[in-house]
């Protein structure tokens, strides 16, 4: 990069007060990229129901996510590169889109654009929260150590997402252990040991760019393995296979989802006679509560194992606030473009470990995903076992935050357990942030000391109670 292009890059993302380089930041967006780009195709698959023949007439078209997940994605991290000047990445979000799929289009029977109008409506309340101070004020009167606590069960969701995702551990399918080993006679398993030595060796190497190095080391691996194997090793088509064209017309068919028509009337109005009042309020309640703790977690994770937080654990208000606002019109417009909610992805500490420290990390992870409307083919070839060392290393670098939590101390020990140990073994950052509020609440209720808990933190613990009793009171109901 030449004098005056670091110059502007200087003036615009304040590389020396973050203590970083324009290589660096590069190097940070393309990783984040690598280890989050599997959205593009997944999230469709989920959303169009794709492997399931009997859904799949429901579902939201494959080529329309895959086009609106890489728009959404793209526009609203380069908000937070360019706006909030953080190396965040914000895409829609595992879980909140199976959510959508299954339980509000395959369970409650809406159409998928009255799914859509359900997540458009939350991310306008939520959008509404953060602009009157809520949200920023629920993440201030949170303990220092519950929040040291989300980030170490980040780490550790990270951790379990990458054994998973590379094939080292899998479900088991008996009660008596739910967790085993994966099956290591594979190919696609090979890869990922492989992938695990050769990132590892970069990384104690000390080697600039280890874990982006190591994706795309990997996924070499993978194509060569794969050519051996007759191109039969990876089942997904695409993957660990170098494409026969490169560039894809982008098919935008899912954009205005929420004011479509739906039986002659807009979406938005028709998801009511369907859900009902009482039924509706509580399903967009519930996705507000996920996306509201998700993204809390997530910020504070990430941004305490960067060192963007103070001593006291907060961010400087005017960031929080732009953090926030991004992270909320990404549920507004995740919506309103028919590729579900999108929220600040845990992915993004890949690239605050490869070094990331400001928007321009952001920026870069936003023009690739920008690539990505054309570039579906080529970015199909990385395999998950080919990122899944790199999200294992991730989470071994946020562990390192278990030395700040005072563990003789059952105040902060219970809440803290609760928080790490829920967040991978229920596939939830929400269930983990809402396990620890609770125990949090209770030890200061049995020793008496309630008036030590802020009053919205026992508001926000009320509202977990009811997140925690939704599906009872579904059954009941039923």
């Amino acid at each position: 990069m030449d004098s005056t292009r670091q110059a502007w890059a200087e003036r615009l993302f304040a590389l020396r007060t973050r203590e970083s380089t324009a290589r660096t930041e590069v190097l940070a967006g393309a990783t984040t990229f690598l280890v989050a780009s599997y959205i593009i195709f997944v999230n469709a698959a989920i959303l169009s129901f794709a492997g399931a023949p009997d859904l799949a007439p429901r579902g939201v078209p494959f080529g329309g996510v895959v086009a609106a997940t890489c728009l959404v994605t793209a526009v609203t991290t380069l908000a937070y590169g360019l706006w909030a000047n953080y190396p965040f990445l914000i895409a829609p979000g595992m879980g909140l889109n199976a959510v959508v799929a299954f339980q509000l289009i395959a369970g409650k029977g809406l159409a998928w654009q009255e799914a859509m109008a359900v997540v458009f409506l939350e991310g306008l309340l939520i959008l509404l929260l953060v602009l009157a101070g809520v949200r920023q004020t629920v993440m201030a009167i949170v303990p220092l150590f519950l929040k040291k606590a989300i980030g170490v069960g980040i780490g550790l969701f990270l951790l379990l997402i990458g054994l998973v995702n590379g094939g080292l551990v899998k479900m088991s399918g008996t009660a008596a252990a739910p967790l085993t080993l994966g099956d290591y006679t594979t190919l696609p398993v090979l890869v990922t040991f492989v992938g695990l030595l050769v990132t590892i060796t970069l990384v104690v190497r000390r080697v600039k760019g280890a874990l982006l190095g190591g994706i795309l080391l990997t996924t070499l691996v993978a194509i060569l393995l794969n050519l051996l194997a007759g191109g039969t090793a990876f089942t997904t088509p695409g993957m660990a296979v170098l494409p026969t064209r490169l560039v894809s017309a982008p098919e935008f068919t899912t954009l205005g989802a929420p004011f479509a028509q739906v039986d002659g009337v807009p979406a938005l109005v028709g998801l009511w006679s369907k859900l009902g009042l009482l039924a509706g309020v509580l399903t967009v309640f519930s996705l507000l509560l996920s996306d509201f703790f998700d993204t809390m977690g997530t910020v504070v994770g990430i941004g305490s194992e960067a060192g963007f937080l103070d001593e006291d654990g907060h961010y400087r208000e005017r960031d929080l606030r732009r953090i926030l606002v991004v992270d909320s019109l990404g549920a507004l417009v995740g919506g309103w473009a028919g590729c579900s909610s999108a929220t600040t992805y845990i992915e993004s500490a890949a690239g605050v470990a490869e070094g990331g420290r400001t928007g321009l990390a952001a920026v870069v992870c936003a023009v690739l995903f920008g690539l990505g409307m054309f570039l579906s083919p080529l970015v199909a070839v990385v395999p998950p076992q080919a990122t899944a060392p790199a999200l294992i290393l991730v989470g071994l670098y946020m562990c390192a935050m278990l030395g700040d939590i005072d563990w003789r101390n059952p105040d902060e020990a219970l809440p803290a357990l609760a928080t790490i140990t829920m967040m991978p073994f229920s596939y939830s950052i929400t269930n983990g942030i809402g396990a620890g509020f609770l125990l949090h609440g209770l030890v200061k209720l049995l020793k008496g000391q309630v008036h030590d808990v802020h009053a919205l933190l026992w508001a926000v613990n009320l509202a977990f109670v009811v997140y925690f009793a939704l599906p009872s009171l579904a059954l009941l109901k039923g």
